[in-house]
C-alpha cells in the first residue's frame, strides 16, 4: 500500500510539472523582448534617497552586446559625464576633473551615481539564455498578470548574479519582477517592471525600479522616455 501510495504521488508530481512549458522556450521569447542589436535610448533614473529623490537624465547609444556609450545630460552637477563600454571593459570621463578613469575588478560593483544600480547591472546586456540555464518552477499572478516562475541558474562563470528568479508574463513573455541571488544563496536586488509598451512589436517594460536590497530606501526608477531601434 505505501508503495502505491508513493508511485501515484510521483506520478502526480511528473504530470503536474508536464503542465508547464518548456523553459528555454520562455527564455527564448523574453530575449526576443529585452534584447537588440542596436538601440538609442534617452532614460531618467530617479533615485530615491533618504533627504528625497533626485533625476538624472542620460542618453545611450548600444551596439550589439559589447558596445554601448552613455552620456548624461542632467543634473548640472553630472552633465558631460560618459561612460564607454567595449566587451567587458568600462571607461568613465569625468568633466570635473577632466579625467578619464577604467573600472574593472570589484570597482564594477559600486552605485552608479548613489542609485541603486552597479555598473555590472549597467554593463550586462547579454541574452539571458546564453548565460543561464532555466527550469520552470511554479506559475503567478502578477497585477493580475498570469505569469510563469523561472528559476535561472548561471551555466558561465562572468556573470554578475549566479541565480535569479524571474515572473514572465504568460502572453506577452516579458519580465513583470525579477530577485537576483550571490553564490550564497543571499537576495541582492530587485527589480518590478511596469509601464509595458509595444515597441516595434516587442513588448518592453518602460519603467524598471531596481532595489538594492543591502540598503534603506524606495530604491531606483529607471524611466525610460524614448527608445528607438536602428
Amino acid at each position: 500500500m505505501k508503495i502505491l501510495i508513493t508511485a501515484i504521488l510521483v506520478f502526480g508530481s511528473m504530470i503536474f510539472y508536464q503542465n508547464f512549458p518548456d523553459g528555454n522556450m520562455i527564455l527564448q521569447k523574453v530575449d526576443d523582448n529585452m534584447s537588440s542589436e542596436t538601440n538609442i535610448t534617452e532614460s531618467q533614473m530617479i533615485i530615491h534617497g533618504k533627504r528625497g529623490s533626485r533625476t538624472v537624465i542620460s542618453k545611450g547609444y548600444t551596439q550589439g552586446h559589447n558596445k554601448s556609450f552613455t552620456e548624461y545630460l542632467a543634473p548640472d552637477r553630472d552633465k558631460g559625464t560618459k561612460m564607454l563600454k567595449l566587451e567587458d571593459r568600462l571607461w568613465i570621463f569625468s568633466p570635473s576633473t577632466d579625467r578619464t578613469i577604467q573600472l574593472s575588478g570589484h570597482m564594477l560593483r559600486q552605485s552608479v551615481m548613489g542609485s541603486d544600480l552597479s555598473y555590472e547591472d549597467m554593463m550586462e546586456d547579454r541574452k539571458l539564455s546564453e548565460m543561464y540555464d532555466v527550469k520552470v518552477v511554479g506559475e503567478e499572478t502578477i497585477d493580475l498578470r498570469k505569469s510563469w516562475v523561472l528559476e535561472l541558474n548561471a551555466k558561465v562563470e562572468d556573470v554578475s548574479y549566479v541565480k535569479r528568479k524571474l515572473w514572465v508574463d504568460q502572453v506577452r513573455y516579458v519580465p513583470l519582477k525579477e530577485e537576483l541571488f550571490a553564490k550564497s544563496g543571499q537576495l541582492l536586488k530587485k527589480t518590478v517592471m511596469s509601464d509595458i509598451t509595444k515597441i516595434s512589436n516587442r513588448w518592453y517594460p518602460k519603467k524598471i525600479n531596481f532595489k538594492d536590497m543591502l540598503k534603506d530606501g524606495k530604491g531606483t526608477d529607471f524611466v525610460v522616455t524614448l527608445f528607438s531601434l536602428m
